[in-house]
């Protein structure tokens, strides 16, 4: 029986945190030492707290991630970050395609592939997020928009050590509410299963996170789903001690 992979926990704290934030980090850090042996852990802050806090957690158990990159590694698109200026300031790994980027941004699924091969290009773990809206889920869809954001997502090569997948239901997100274990069962199950067809070497070994609105409350419950392999954690992850806490589902 195949071992199953290492747990990550990963928060986003979107368009979130000033100078002073960086006191949650250096929380979090303190309290990694009890979960690290168990799982990863890491924190994606605003860019302009990137270099910061690569600083902070050098030789810490707590990885640093950013939320974007564009796709080329340099050029004139005023305002974005390459996968190679993250790599540069110490980032580990960039968040490409959540749901936000794909509706306030038009990211469409090729634009999302480029991203994540960016990504790999430039030695950083991609974190792919895909998830279906409350109408799809609704209309029974759920599935087939999946495998449809994998097919046009996923960069060609499946490689454990530098691409996660995250599945955020966008019904879930900032909502409080939550798809029960069995829900996010089947479909963990459905994208492992593409997954290992896709790459029966590769598939097995990579991650499946699960987010929208995981908290402490209901942390133990939804990681000990099968196939799930730890949480993309949105607004819990602004505190530390809401962000251990749910980590903490691993100590």
């Amino acid at each position: 029986m195949a071992t199953a992979p290492r747990p990550l926990v990963a928060g986003n704290w979107k368009m979130n945190g000033l100078s002073a934030s960086a006191g949650e980090l250096e929380a979090i850090i303190a309290g990694a030492a009890g979960i690290a042996a168990e799982a990863d852990l890491m924190v994606c802050p605003p860019a302009t707290l990137l270099a910061r806090f690569a600083a902070i957690a050098r030789g810490a158990p707590v990885l640093i991630g950013a939320q974007d990159c564009h796709a080329e590694p340099a050029g004139a698109f005023t305002g974005d970050i390459s996968a190679e200026m993250i790599a540069d300031c110490g980032g580990q790994a960039v968040i490409v395609g959540h749901s936000e980027r794909r509706f306030y941004h038009q990211e469409d699924d090729p634009a999302v592939k480029a991203k994540a091969m960016a990504a790999m290009r430039a030695g950083l773990i991609a974190i792919l997020c895909i998830g279906e809206t409350k109408q799809e889920r609704d209309a029974g869809a759920t599935l087939v928009r999946l495998e449809k954001q994998l097919q046009g997502s996923l960069p060609e090569r499946l490689d454990a050590a530098s691409l996660v997948i995250a599945y955020e239901p966008v019904w879930a997100i900032g909502t409080g509410v939550t798809p029960g274990p069995a829900d996010v069962e089947e479909v963990h199950a459905f994208i492992r299963q593409f997954l290992t067809a896709r790459d029966p070497s590769g598939g097995p070994g990579i991650r499946i996170l699960y987010g929208g609105s995981v908290k402490p409350s209901n942390a133990r419950d939804l990681l000990a789903v099968r196939n799930v392999n730890g949480a993309l954690v949105g607004g819990a992850s602004l505190k530390a001690a809401d962000f251990l806490g749910i980590a903490a589902a691993y100590a």
